[in-house]
């Protein structure tokens, strides 16, 4: 068979048009996709923490350390991580911790640098998870008293809540 001219000017003509279809069809995808996020109302939003359910466990006769837990949740369209928690009734300082398991089937607490809440996400802090360990002196708190916090996230910045000083065992903690 003896290709003419036309013929070869139609198959480039053809060809250019199906190695141009691929980078198209990628484009209305994306742009399907992101017309999708965006009628959702949360395209782009920041970060929206909200801190509830704060309790702080009265520490044990005699101890300086004890611990606390918060829920935190997002409701924004932007991820954030918990990085520094602090208490001025917390005289030896707080640290943000998790609970870890060795090769032994032994916990213990890990100190970490931050917790990352996902957007539209929350974290519930727990002794099996994410913690707080806190600093204070026995006797210091009485059931029932509220002690204040500063949650400091990376983009949200601070946040201050008061948790409730409970007795261990007398609340569940999930």
């Amino acid at each position: 068979m003896r290709w003419t001219t036309t013929d070869l000017d139609a198959r480039r003509l053809r060809d250019g048009a199906l190695a141009a279809l691929v980078p198209v069809a990628a484009c209305t995808v994306a742009l399907a996709g992101l017309t999708a996020w965006t009628g959702t109302g949360r395209a782009g939003s920041p970060p929206r923490m909200s801190v509830t359910e704060g309790r702080v466990l009265l520490p044990s006769a005699g101890g300086a350390e004890t611990a606390a837990f918060f829920r935190i949740q997002n409701t924004g369209g932007s991820a954030d991580s918990l990085i520094r928690v602090t208490s001025r009734e917390a005289t030896g300082g707080v640290t943000l911790g998790r609970h870890r398991m060795n090769g032994g089937n032994t916990a213990y607490r890990a100190t970490v640098d931050s917790v990352g809440i996902p957007a539209g996400g929350s974290v519930t802090m727990s002794p099996r998870g994410v913690d707080l360990a806190v600093s204070a002196p026995a006797g210091k708190w009485n059931s029932g008293d509220l002690v204040p916090f500063t949650l400091e996230f990376r983009h949200s910045g601070r946040v201050e809540v008061l948790a409730v000083a409970v007795r261990p065992g007398s609340v569940p903690l999930q």
